[in-house]
This record gives C-alpha cells, sequence and structure tokens, in this order.
C-alpha cells in the first residue's frame, strides 16, 4: 500500500482518523469566519480577509450567511458525535460503514459548498448541492437508527451492573435510539421553516426577535429548531462520556430511563412550542430535569470512580480529603468532562432559567440589547463548554499521557472556564452595575474573554499541529492506530 494511500486510509477508514479531519476542518473554519467578528472589524482584521478572498458581504445578507456558519460547523461537530457512536456501540459492519461514508461525505459537502454559496456570491447550484449534504447527513441518521435498533436480542445485555430489564434490554442503548431518532424528527421540525425561504418567510436571527408580541408558527419553529438541536448535542455528549467512563452501577440504573425518558419530552416540550407556546416551556422544564439529574449521576459516578481508581493505584489504606482531591484531579481529561458539565450550569443553565423567571419582573425592563447579549452569550458559551467535552474524549482516544495530557487538560479546563465565566458576568452585569458606570467592567470582562478564548485557540491549535506533525512522520503514532484499527473488535 502506498504511503498516500496509508494516510488516507487512516484519515477516511478510522475512528481517530475521521475525527481528526472533522475538527481540523472544525478549527479552520471557526479561525477563517471567526476574523470576521465584530472586534475583527474593529481593528481591520476583517477587511484584509475579505479583499484577500474576495468574499461579497452584503449587510442585508448577514442573517443568512450566520445562520449557514452555524449549520455547516454544527453538522461536523454531529459527525464527530456519529463516529464515535458507531465506534462504542455494536452494530453490524456494513451499516457502520455506510453511516460514517454518508455522513462524512454529507458534512464536508455542505461544508464546503454552503460556505461557498453564503461567503463567496450566490450560485444556486451550490446551495443546492448544500441541501444535498444536508440530506446526506439526514438519511446517515436514518441508518443509525436502524443500526442502533436496541430490541434486537444479538444487543442485549447480560450484566447486573448496567441499566436493562428483566429480558436484558439495553437502557443505555435505548436511550442512544432515543437521542438518533428524537434528532431526526427536530431536524424534520426545522426543515419545514427551512423549505419555505423564498416562500414569503424571511431570514432572521433568533435573537432579533426575542420582544416581538407575535411569532408566526414558522419563526416558532426555527427558534425551537436552534434550542433542539443543541439540546440532542448536548445529551449525545454526556451519553457518550457515560460510555467512555463505563458508567454503570446504581446510578447507572438511575440515570438511563430519565435520559430515555428527559429526551422525549424536551422534544415533545419543543415541538409544543408551536401549537401550545404557553405550556411548551413548562414541558420543556420537566424533561431538562429529568437529563440534568442523569447528568448529576454520571458526574457523582465518575469522580468516584476517579478517586478509588487512584487511591487503589497509590495503595493508600485511609486516604485524607487531600488525597481523594488529589485523586479526583489526577487525570485532567476525565475529571474535566463532568466537571465541564458542572460548570456548564452555572454559566448557562441556572442563569437561563433565571432570565425565564424574573423575564417579566427583571428582565423586560432592561433594553433590548442586554437580553440579546445573553441569549447569543448563553448559546455560544453551551456550544463551546460541549466542543470541550468531545475535546477531552477525543485527545484520550488519541493517547494523550504524562505531561502533555496534565498540560493539555488543564490549559483546556482553565482557559474556557476564564473565558465562559466572564461571558455570563458580562450577560448578567445589569443586575449589580449600571450603564454609566460599567466600562470598566467590561473593559476587564473582554480581556478575561479574549484571553482565556486565545489560550484555548493556541491549545488546540497546538494538539492539532502536534497530529498534522506525526502524519508526515514514516513512523507516526497514525501508523500504529491503523494498525489497531485493523485488529479492533467492536465491543
Amino acid at each position: 500500500m502506498s504511503v498516500f494511500r496509508q494516510r488516507l486510509t487512516y484519515l477516511f477508514g478510522t475512528t481517530k482518523g475521521l475525527a481528526l479531519v472533522a475538527i481540523a476542518m472544525i478549527s479552520l473554519t471557526a479561525a477563517l469566519f471567526g476574523m470576521l467578528s465584530g472586534p475583527m472589524a474593529e481593528i481591520g482584521v476583517s477587511k484584509v480577509i475579505v479583499d484577500l478572498l474576495g468574499m461579497t458581504l452584503l449587510p442585508a445578507e448577514r442573517e443568512g450567511r450566520i445562520i449557514i456558519l452555524y449549520h455547516t460547523i454544527a453538522n461536523a461537530v454531529i459527525a464527530v458525535e456519529v463516529y464515535f457512536i458507531t465506534d462504542m456501540l455494536r452494530m453490524k459492519d456494513s451499516l457502520r460503514r455506510t453511516v460514517r461514508t454518508l455522513v462524512t461525505v454529507g458534512y464536508m459537502t455542505a461544508m464546503i459548498f454552503g460556505l461557498g454559496f453564503a461567503y463567496w456570491g450566490h450560485n444556486w447550484a451550490l446551495h443546492g448541492v448544500f441541501l444535498f449534504g444536508e440530506s446526506l447527513m439526514f438519511f446517515s441518521g436514518v441508518l443509525l437508527a436502524i443500526a442502533l435498533w436496541p430490541w434486537d436480542k444479538d444487543y442485549y445485555r447480560n450484566d447486573p451492573a448496567y441499566s436493562q430489564t428483566r429480558k436484558g434490554l439495553d437502557l443505555e442503548r435505548v436511550a442512544f435510539f432515543m437521542l438518533v431518532v428524537t434528532t431526526l424528527g427536530s431536524v424534520l421540525f426545522g426543515a419545514v421553516p427551512g423549505s419555505n425561504f423564498g416562500n414569503g418567510f424571511q431570514t432572521f436571527l433568533a435573537e432579533d426577535v426575542i420582544r416581538m408580541p407575535k411569532k408566526d408558527p414558522l419563526m416558532l419553529a426555527v427558534i425551537g429548531h436552534l434550542h433542539i438541536m443543541l439540546t440532542e448535542i448536548a445529551i449525545a455528549a454526556a451519553l457518550i462520556v457515560g460510555r467512555w467512563v463505563d458508567f454503570k452501577g446504581i446510578l447507572h440504573k438511575l440515570a438511563m430511563p430519565m435520559m430515555i425518558l428527559g429526551t422525549f419530552v424536551i422534544t415533545i416540550g419543543v415541538w409544543s412550542v408551536v401549537p401550545y407556546q404557553f405550556i411548551a416551556h413548562m414541558i420543556i422544564y420537566g424533561g431538562s430535569t429529568l437529563i440534568l439529574l442523569a447528568g448529576l449521576f454520571l458526574l457523582i459516578y465518575n469522580w468516584n470512580d476517579l478517586i478509588r481508581q487512584r487511591i487503589a493505584q497509590l495503595g493508600i489504606e485511609k486516604p485524607r480529603l487531600g488525597d481523594k482531591l488529589g485523586a479526583l484531579l489526577h487525570d485532567p481529561l476525565r475529571f474535566g468532562a463532568t466537571w465541564q458539565m458542572l460548570f456548564m450550569n452555572f454559566t448557562t443553565s441556572f442563569v437561563g432559567i433565571f432570565f425565564a423567571v424574573k423575564l417579566d419582573e427583571i428582565i423586560r425592563e432592561w433594553p433590548a440589547r442586554e437580553e440579546r447579549i445573553e441569549l447569543t452569550g448563553h448559546w455560544h458559551v453551551l456550544s463551546a463548554i460541549i466542543a470541550t467535552i468531545l475535546l477531552f474524549y477525543f485527545a484520550d482516544q488519541m493517547g494523550l499521557k504524562g505531561k502533555l495530557r496534565q498540560w493539555f487538560g488543564w490549559l483546556v479546563i482553565i482557559s474556557s472556564n476564564l473565558a465562559f465565566a466572564a461571558t455570563s458576568v458580562f450577560y448578567l452585569k445589569r443586575l449589580f452595575v449600571s450603564e454609566y458606570t460599567q466600562q470598566a467592567l467590561v473593559n476587564t470582562l473582554m480581556l478575561m474573554i479574549e484571553g482565556g478564548l486565545g489560550l484555548l485557540l493556541v491549545v488546540l491549535a497546538a494538539f492539532m499541529g502536534w497530529r498534522l506533525v506525526d502524519l508526515f512522520k514514516k513512523r507516526g503514532r497514525w501508523g500504529d492506530e491503523l494498525k489497531d484499527s485493523w485488529k479492533e473488535i467492536s465491543p
């Protein structure tokens, strides 16, 4: 096999290679189009990029460009989760290969042709190919649901340590199946208004219409689609982490039914936004509570397991509090995955609940700009935290060990937590500082946000650079990983 062909086989024929390509494309897309953001425009960087690459950026089309950009990045993130799920769960090899092929071609096609349509003029043939890529991704999801069918007795479990029915039905597999099915329905929920673009329905950003007294059904569907798809991506990340840390025991038996029911309830709640807007949120809160409890059980299990394993490894018979804390923090990747879930509550979940509860009493007394800032920050922080959780798992799978593992893990945790905590304070600032005295606080928060995100991007770039250099080595890690992939037998 030629050297070039071997590397292509690694990149597009193994889980690690496929995930590496997708993460690289996400990183490059975020880095490039991040240069068009407000702060970059203020210092003149955006104009240089636009002129250098010959982009066409009409102000009236800003919303459409952003929507396509978000979809292309989300597609790639979903593809990464699909790679992990198809690697973790047993299924027929033919279905596994087909699902991976379709989702790979789908997200790449949508990303390349969608961004070409949005930022380099409007050749509608490119938009058609973009929709074709989206359709391939949807069909890969249909096949994934078939591959995950949990009532096939070949996939039943006979291990009392895990959540299962008396007959052996694997409830964790049911949770994955429920995730895929509800995600497919939620995609269609967004596709309906999408199909009406150009037919009297205009592009808009959800944060721009928050104070419109009346929203038509298609607008509500777009807003619901945004929320539920991000929720489904978060649920997938939680299930992947649970599989990674070998979540089991009584907490697993409690968590899986909650995850199944919570996923179903929150999805129905979001879909109900269109016909039953005023009661839909009560349904959503019920489903969210179940999912958050399942996530809490996962965190408790993971932290206890980290402490137990490290204490046993060190041979400490009577560990003290300091020993337990050191054991918990010993592995920043496994600790960080569930820590980010906890941190997410303080920066997004609890803040979102506060805004919902105090909407009329406090929030609607503020200028609309402040509420818009919170919504935008809420979605971006949640997306970025999910990305760091998946990154921890990916780094573990790529073999980060020793000091590199420690440096990578803690730098990701510290940099992201600094940036996201500052973001939370920024969109809550009106609670404790007036508009006339806020500038000193805003300046400090901006430095924290930009410094934290800058460090996070540098760490990610170093990690990706390490893997890129390895790819050019004749006897790099990629070769060993390719050989291992040939020997793998699905768990």
